[in-house]
């Protein structure tokens, strides 16, 4: 192999008693449903659709994109979890599903994010928002630039809480990519895969909170996501429910009842659980390849994978081959922690069903002008030796 090389690529063969798989629209899984996704969360392969990018009101659904929000700014440090929130006036004055915030009322982010997680509530969505943003506008703009980034085309916010508003609206498929999105802070099911909790504990009237994801109790490996109920949208859910190494995302917008609602998010569930497994390729931050870095202060950096790697495939399939290809280039220091240095790319037959990132483990800074003349007598002692 030349040292000159500007493309590389490893490919392996994995023998797998499954083949590619379709995505199934047949109405009898959401059939009261106006629209409804069932999506792998790891990889984004639509395993169900029915209206999957009909826009439709979403109510406190809405709340996964404020979620979103604040779990960034956790994991930035803009905020953290013991800082205390004062509530204003116009948070306070929220209706609907709420924690009866008083103005002036000082709570945790923590306390507030178990509201809003489990309780839906709309005063402590609003107060949050106002704290990391400084008004609602100024966070509705956030949330609005965030589906941007996301790449959602069907969705629209009026506000961070889901109270009916004209032009607010979201899809199926959008509101599955988003909870992809949010579920990549771990830390978000540490709050809604409880199913009850209180705040306000050590004063003389503390809160129960009670999941409005009933779900969350009965139904085995579900923990996430949010609930949302208005005239308009009707009984909407985003759920997810985790099983070995496979993770489901359940959208439902528009069903008529609140059992019916939970009902058909089970039984798409259950499809995805009875019918798929996942292949596994790599394990998460584990070292695929050595990517040659010039000019850095080492010669190589390790590519390592973001997250846990595996291809999807349906049982009730044939005996096809399953294959991936590890793609990267060498690169140039600088090489920054976290930089894309190249992907793996899963297929079955022909098909091309997932790709993931690879990206560099540690830093790689330019080499000095030192280290870079030790590194050439090094060589030119080398090379004389073997001349020898």
């Amino acid at each position: 192999m030349r040292k000159t090389a500007l493309f590389l690529t490893l490919s392996f063969l994995i023998l797998s008693p499954t083949t590619t798989y379709a995505t199934t629209t047949e109405s009898s899984l959401a059939p009261h449903a106006a629209s409804a996704v069932l999506m792998d969360a790891d990889t984004g392969a639509v395993i169900f659709a029915k209206n999957p990018h009909q826009r439709r009101p979403i109510a406190s659904v809405t709340k996964l994109a404020s979620l979103l929000l604040f779990m960034e700014a956790l994991d930035k440090r803009q905020m953290h979890e013991n800082d205390s929130v004062t509530t204003s006036s116009y948070a306070a004055s929220m209706g609907g599903s709420q924690i009866f915030l008083k103005e002036g009322e000082k709570m945790s982010v923590h306390d507030l994010l178990k509201a809003i997680a489990l309780a839906s509530a709309n005063d402590a969505t609003v107060a949050l928002a106002e704290h990391l943003a400084g008004t609602q506008d100024r966070f509705v703009a956030m949330m609005n630039q965030k589906s941007r980034t996301l790449g959602l085309e069907d969705t629209h916010f009026q506000n961070s809480n889901g109270l009916p508003a004209a032009d607010h609206y979201a899809s199926a498929y959008d509101l599955a990519q988003l909870s992809r999105a949010l579920l990549a802070h771990k830390r978000i099911t540490m709050y809604t895969s409880s199913y009850s909790d209180y705040i306000r504990k050590n004063t003389p009237k503390p809160f129960w909170l009670v999941n409005t994801n009933k779900l969350i109790r009965f139904y085995p490996g579900m923990d996430g996501l949010k609930t949302g109920y208005t005239k308009d949208a009707k009984y909407c859910l985003a759920a997810t429910a985790k099983r070995q190494n496979l993770r489901f995302i359940a959208v439902v917008l528009g069903e008529p009842t609140a059992p019916i609602r939970n009902a058909e998010v089970a039984m798409l569930m259950n499809d995805g659980f009875s019918r798929f497994t996942k292949k596994p390729l790599y394990a998460k931050n584990q070292t695929v390849v050595m990517v040659p870095v010039s000019r850095g202060k080492w010669k190589a950096v390790a590519a390592i994978t973001r997250e846990d790697v595996g291809i999807l495939t349906d049982k009730a399939n044939g005996n096809p081959i399953v294959h991936y290809v590890v793609n990267w280039r060498p690169v140039a220091a600088p090489v920054f922690q976290g930089q894309k240095l190249g992907e793996v790319v899963g297929f079955i037959q022909k098909s091309r069903v997932v790709t993931y990132d690879l990206i560099a483990q540690t830093d790689v800074p330019k080499i000095t002008w030192w280290l870079m003349i030790q590194r050439i007598f090094q060589d030119l002692i080398h090379f004389g030796s073997s001349a020898s």
